[in-house]
């Protein structure tokens, strides 16, 4: 077993206290690593690192920063299988699975290389005939990231790389759950040669990490998480008006319209709802199904959810793993618990299995309500509810009536109805036919409580960045 050290300023530095945060594999529930939680003075000099560094880094011209991240993407290649190893002991996920995650890592790395001649300005007609108006992409200066635990190493990069290549130098505070793959990525930013302090990846409890995010040097504040943490940052960004980008929770309405290929529907949708066990942002997790085709959907979902087993994936590739903690699942099956006593149906899963690991069946649930608290919050686990109507018109009034708007799914043949859905659904994101992706050139975006700001594309760099008028008089 590991122990992990804080990596500040290029360097893994020595812990200042005993306190160390203990990693478990959430399939076998053993210890599998243990990591430095940082003290406030660390968690300082890490910030401070980064305002240094930042100082030199932003005056790089953005084509040499871009080097920089394509030598980074190449060490992530370089210990993919290392990173793998870690990721997957810490989060459950098949080896196979852990070590891509480092591979998209690194492409979404080289994406975002890429922006290193296109980060343009402005130039804005001035109503004086002997004035220029000039509008600067400037960075924004330390950024601190928050990294949840459903896929931290893409996560992270997905963070980083866009701040690094706008001139920003960045603090990381990985997810306590699975920190330790986010060492392995700071070994691959030591290879990768960048200057100290522009990277630091540091593990914190959340009262250092409340340092962090309101120390004056911090400028912008972003974080993938829950609706609980992003209001957490919105109180920690009031300390210094700092810049937030928040994506947050999602419950992802899918509409199955009655000339829908069922088949291929009900394929996708157990999929997306039980890769990574559910924990998944963009994962289904309610159905609206035209009346017309319900119960032949349902017993298709059925049939589907129920030949889906659960297990340890070190030993079973194809298993759907465990979810990430024990408050996870209890909190999963609490809800389906309280779903059938307000009158659901279970049709799959919903039973809590003997045995070492916090595993939940995929579990399936018909007959359910818009009102029901299973349709209104989110489960993040392998629990799906399905609610039958009548008109496109009902099915997009439903999938509106929610706090959330991350992404949305429509199975159709008809592109009128596509478009009908596309014009008036209110969520960031509307896939056609098939189950989120996250396009690295799209725009991840939530609307409602699902988030301020967004990652991915042009306008996910651009995030971080702000801007300067240059008003020239001649």
């Amino acid at each position: 077993m590991r122990i992990y050290k804080n990596f500040i300023g290029n360097r893994f530095v020595e812990p200042k206290n005993a306190d160390l945060i203990a990693v478990y594999d959430p399939a076998t529930e053993q210890l599998v690593g243990q990591v430095s939680a940082a003290t406030a003075e660390q968690a300082r000099s890490a910030v401070d690192a980064a305002a240094a560094a930042q100082k030199s880094w932003r005056k790089l011209p953005g084509v040499e920063r871009a080097k920089y991240l394509h030598k980074l993407a190449d060490a992530l290649l370089a210990r993919a299988p290392e990173i793998g190893l870690a990721l997957a002991a810490e989060s459950g996920k098949s080896l196979n699975d852990a070590s891509n995650e480092a591979i998209y890592a690194a492409e979404i790395t080289r994406y975002h290389a890429e922006w290193a001649r296109r980060i343009e300005g402005e130039i804005i007609p001035s109503d004086s005939p002997s004035e220029n108006l000039l509008l600067m992409r400037e960075p924004i200066g330390v950024v601190a990231c928050l990294i949840p635990f459903n896929y931290p190493v893409y996560t992270l990069l997905r963070k980083i790389a866009p701040a690094l290549i706008a001139g920003n130098t960045v603090v990381v505070r990985p997810s306590n759950n699975t920190p330790c793959s986010a060492f392995e990525v700071a070994q691959a930013v030591l290879d990768a040669g960048f200057p100290a302090g522009v990277v630091n990846i540091v593990s914190m409890q959340h009262e250092v990490a409340e340092t962090v995010c309101t120390h004056p040097k911090v400028g912008m504040i972003t974080l993938t998480g829950s609706v609980g943490a992003g209001r957490k940052v919105l109180e920690y960004s009031k300390a210094n008006i700092a810049k937030s980008s928040l994506e947050l929770g999602g419950k992802t309405p899918v509409i199955v319209e009655a000339d829908a290929d069922l088949e291929l529907a009900a394929t996708e949708i157990t999929s997306s709802k039980t890769t990574n066990c559910g924990q998944l942002c963009t994962a289904v997790e309610r159905v609206y199904v035209n009346r017309k085709v319900a119960a032949k959907l349902i017993a298709l979902l059925k049939q589907k959810f129920g030949s889906r087993q659960c297990g340890n994936r070190a030993q079973h590739p194809t298993h759907m793993g465990p979810l990430i903690n024990a408050e996870a699942r209890n909190n999963a099956h609490r809800m389906v618990v309280r779903a059938i006593a307000d009158g659901a149906t279970l049709e799959a899963g919903g039973v809590i299995p003997d045995g070492k690991g916090f595993f939940y069946p995929a579990t399936l649930l018909s007959n359910c309500r818009q009102e029901m608290e299973i349709v209104q919050e989110e489960v993040f686990g392998p629990v799906l509810c399905v609610v039958e109507y009548d008109t496109v018109e009902q099915a997009l009034e439903m999938a509106n009536d929610h706090q959330f708007g991350l992404s949305s799914i429509i199975y159709t043949a008809d592109y009128r109805t596509a478009m009908q859905v596309a014009n008036n659904i209110e969520a960031g994101e509307l896939y056609i036919n098939r189950t989120p992706a996250d396009p690295y050139q799209g725009y991840h975006a939530g609307w409602k409580r699902s988030g301020l700001g967004g990652d991915d594309g042009k306008h996910g760099m651009l995030e971080f960045t702000q801007t300067r008028l240059v008003v020239m008089k001649y």
